[in-house]
């Protein structure tokens, strides 16, 4: 257990006892069937939150924690009802252990130990006690004593020299005389002083450590919850003096000065120092006289020979006497027995044999990190759901809700490179909803900053574990931190704030219990740092360099979230591999190209899901059909009316990235006068169905416009997309409209402009995505992808990126493109009239509104910030003025912007079924 050396210093006839332990409340209860034992994690830093104890539940516990350990484990546990015999922590001995010196004797002794050091050509130091003075054929018993050599630890060396002269002065009896003798001492003293530990007097220095018979009457006992012996004039017992004159006989024929213990004197009231303490649990034949029988088991009270079934002590706390000699083959002898009479006992069988193998080469240790953290809040098993809302509305009422836990990793350099690295956790949970005592955690999961596939920029603290209860019960335990920019300053929120659900069970398939939410306070934040510890670093400069290195993550991270507009645009790598596509849920498609009258060809996949239909799916500006079809939703539309049996036509007109007249020069009139009715003469064609339904987005929608009032035929129903015949956009987009920038760009000889930012651009481009960072937008709209900048520059902010996930955002070079400035320019006068005119301004469309009796359902994102809803409402109240109310219907879908209706993550269950019972209406 790693005890330090205890210090006999009798004050007012007492002993003081100091250990590693943390904390005091190690104690053992009998359950109906089991054990519990409570405990506290070591060196963990949970003492700095005053945590409660941990604990783990056993058929069988075998304490061999140590005399002074497992004595106090008793001891409290039996504060704590635990029947227990009144013989509990008496017979305590040190063994009779005494420590001494030869100091500064004639011959070289080297027993200083070199720690870290390179020994060089230094004589090696042997290790501690290679020989002994037997003195124990004595008449009587208690009269012998052992005599052995020890060495002093390295880190000793920079104090001793001081130390032994200053000793050797006060308390020292040099053993030779003479003028030579003493010139040659001084030499060495000051020798040592000058040139350190391995030279001069402490290197001819011979270390005694000394076991003998003290009269074992000390007694523990437990005072303000810690560990104290009585042992009255332990240090005046005749037997030290005793010692004193044999050590003293052992250093004449060195040559040497015999210093006693320095603690061993009239000015410390003779205190002791052991490394061997014994007893407090001694084995006798029943209760009366002693705590465990000879098998080691616990006598079950104060008097008699019953014990408790399944509780044993095996270490040095159950010899009942000093020995005089080293106690460990004495200690692992009667470990030895106790475990062998308890499988005896159960029918089970040890094997001894020992496999011939060589041992496994040791692995160099990993840096690790772990730290400790405290979270208070509430929790509530009546409101269930959304984790804020329902944190908010239960915080005045709710149950409280803490945790301590640790997290351990002992790999940091995957804590830092893979998000999916899962640190350990342990810890506490006070729960009184759950619990009216402590729970304890295991099998917990941490991660630290995991990509949340549902949000763009969004980075979750995750949080998994078991809780198990005194009475049995097991809960499991999920929790999240959400890091995303939102509006306001909530990085402190977001970082200090954990979400909680709690099930009735093992794991997340259970019951849902309740929910709650925690948080950090800024008193147990400055605890938590603390305890940031980085573990088997060899030295300081090591430890620091890797605590950096987890605070360069942890900063990097949340300036990657918070400070977005001020980051590096993340740009498309040609030369990545292409990422791994998943596969459609829908037929192969028929290609089926084709002419416009001006010669351009476009491009027609029919995908037939069964008889309903045929339907056209008609893209934007800068894009392709890819938008209907992207793998990056769980259901794309395409797959959404392939489902529902459509015959589903996917149309890339000329300004289809995925064509080569992309790149050329047209308006809006083309697409309508040209490519709409030669696609619906294909569909028609192929089908041979007499009409078709629309499904038309953006500037697919303004062109759909723009050709029936050109009067298209052969559609029977259309399905709107964000705008119309009117166009209403927000001040942005006006005042860009308003001073023609396209035009000014064109009249630079920017003929097209590509949303697509690649890894090899030119430093032109590099420039121009840095300085479209800066462009103005919401903040929680901040990215740092520099295709979603160019996007929002050239259009608008075209999606509200709470409704994309993360992998819809990382492809949207995939689906954006160069859009020629001819088209733009056609856009701006749109934008300038406020509705559809042809390109050269003439209003040759709006004349015909009556070519529009047809049925249209007009949806709109409550949140467009490219066409805002005003726009489809305008055209929606015209045409139900001109044509008939009962003809049209209008969606405005709220938290969707502009394309996010299209490939939202949501979109299939919040948009696509309006498109659905649209088209279900038209009796296909």
């Amino acid at each position: 257990m790693g005890l330090e050396p205890v210090l006999f210093r009798e004050r007012v006839h007492r002993l003081t006892v100091y250990t590693l332990f943390e904390d005091t409340s190690q104690r053992i209860e009998r359950g109906d069937n089991l054990w519990t034992v409570h405990y506290q994690l070591l060196d963990s830093g949970r003492a700095a939150f005053d945590a409660p104890t941990m604990f783990v539940t056993a058929d069988i516990v075998i304490l061999a924690a140590g005399a002074l350990v497992s004595t106090e484990v008793l001891l409290r546990s039996k504060e704590g009802g635990l029947s227990v015999s009144d013989h509990l922590g008496h017979n305590f001995t040190g063994n009779g252990d005494v420590l001494g010196f030869g100091y500064n004797n004639d011959q070289v002794i080297d027993a200083v130990g070199y720690g870290h050091r390179s020994p060089d050509r230094r004589d090696p130091v042997g290790p501690c006690i290679t020989g002994i003075i037997d003195i124990r054929e004595q008449p009587e018993l208690n009269g012998g004593m052992v005599i052995e050599d020890g060495t002093a630890p390295g880190g000793f060396s920079k104090f001793l020299p001081q130390f032994l002269a200053a000793a050797g002065k006060l308390l020292g009896r040099d053993t030779d005389r003479g003028v030579s003798d003493f010139l040659k001492e001084k030499l060495r003293v000051w020798t040592s002083l000058i040139l350190g530990a391995y030279h001069g007097a402490v290197r001819n220095t011979q270390v005694y450590l000394v076991m003998t018979h003290d009269d074992g009457a000390g007694r523990m006992r437990l005072e303000d919850d810690r560990l104290r012996i009585d042992w009255p004039d332990v240090g005046t017992q005749p037997i030290f003096t005793e010692v004193d004159r044999r050590l003293k006989e052992a250093t004449r024929p060195l040559g040497g000065t015999f210093v006693k213990n320095p603690i061993w004197s009239e000015l410390t009231n003779h205190g002791l120092i052991t490394v061997h303490p014994l007893g407090g649990c001694i084995i006798a034949e029943d209760a009366e006289r002693g705590v465990v029988n000879h098998k080691g088991q616990v006598f079950g009270g104060i008097r008699g020979t019953d014990v408790y079934d399944g509780l044993y002590v095996a270490d040095g706390s159950v010899v009942p006497r000093s020995l005089g000699v080293n106690p460990l083959l004495t200690i692992s002898a009667l470990a030895e027995r106790t475990c062998a009479l308890l499988a005896k006992d159960r029918g089970w069988r040890i094997s001894y044999d020992l496999p011939s193998a060589p041992p496994a080469p040791l692995q160099p240790s990993k840096l690790g990190i772990q730290f400790t953290e405290t979270m208070r809040g509430h929790f509530s098993t009546r409101v269930l759901g959304d984790y804020q809302r329902a944190a908010e509305r239960g915080k005045r009422d709710d149950s409280p809700f803490e945790f301590t836990l640790t997290i351990i990793s002992n790999d940091l350099d995957k804590m830092l490179d893979d998000q999916d690295h899962k640190a350990r956790m342990v810890g506490s949970v006070i729960a009184p909803a759950l619990s009216p005592e402590p729970l304890t955690v295991t099998e917990g999961e941490f991660n630290l900053f995991i990509a949340d596939p549902e949000r763009v920029s969004t980075r979750r603290m995750r949080y998994r574990m078991r809780m198990t209860s005194e009475e049995g019960k097991i809960y499991y335990f999920d929790g999240f931190k959400v890091i995303h920019d939102d509006p306001g300053f909530d990085i402190w929120s977001d970082t200090t704030t954990l979400y909680i659900t709690v099930y009735e069970g093992d794991g997340i398939d259970a019951p849902v219990l309740g929910n709650g939410i925690v948080t950090i306070s800024p008193i147990d934040l400055k605890r938590q740092m603390s305890t940031v510890r980085v573990t088997n670093a060899e030295d300081l400069g090591q430890r620091l360099e890797a605590t950096a290195r987890f605070g360069r993550l942890f900063a990097g991270t949340l300036y990657e979230v918070y400070g977005r507009v001020f980051a590096k645009p993340k740009l498309f790598d040609l030369s990545a591999p292409p990422r791994q596509k998943r596969p459609l849920r829908v037929g192969a498609a028929e290609v089926h190209y084709f002419h416009t009258g001006d010669g351009v060809q476009l491009l027609l996949n029919r995908y037939n899901g069964g008889q309903k239909g045929p339907v056209i799916l008609s893209h934007g500006l800068g894009v392709s059909s890819k938008i209907f079809s992207i793998d990056t939703i769980d259901t794309n539309l395409l797959e959404y009316l392939y489902a529902y049996g459509y015959d589903v036509w996917l149309l890339d007109y000329r300004a289809s990235i995925d064509l080569p007249a992309a790149a050329g020069q047209f308006t809006a009139d083309d697409i309508a006068t040209k490519d709409y009715p030669a696609a619906v003469d294909k569909v028609r064609e192929v089908s041979g169905a007499d009409s078709l339904d629309m499904v038309v987005h953006c500037f697919g929608a303004t062109t759909f416009f723009m050709a029936m009032l050109a009067g298209l035929q052969g559609v029977r129903s259309a399905v709107c997309s964000q705008i119309a015949t009117h166009v209403k956009v927000p001040p942005v987009t006006r005042i860009k409209s308003g001073i023609h920038l396209p035009e000014l760009l064109d009249a630079l000889g920017v003929d097209t402009m590509s949303a697509a930012a690649e890894s090899d651009a030119s430093w032109l481009e590099r420039l121009y995505d840095k300085a479209l960072g800066l462009h103005p937008v919401q903040p929680e709209e901040r990215c740092d992808s520099a295709t979603c900048h160019r996007i929002t520059f050239m259009y608008a902010p075209l999606y509200e990126h709470d409704q994309l996930n993360e992998a819809t955002h990382n492809a949207l070079h995939e689906m954006f493109g160069i859009a020629n400035m001819r088209a733009f320019d056609h856009l701006a006068e749109l934008v300038r009239k406020g509705h559809l005119v042809a390109a050269d301004g003439s209003d040759v469309y709006l004349p015909h509104l009556e070519r529009l009796a047809i049925p249209i359902t007009f949806i709109h994102g409550g949140e467009n910030a490219c066409f805002t809803p005003e726009s489809t409402r305008i055209t929606y109240d015209l045409l139900s003025e001109k044509n008939g109310a009962n003809l049209y219907s209008r969606e405005v879908i709220p938290g969707y912007g502009h394309i996010d209706c299209i490939y939202g993550k949501n979109a299939s269950i919040d948009v696509y079924p309006l498109i659905l019972n649209h088209l279900e209406k038209q009796g296909a």
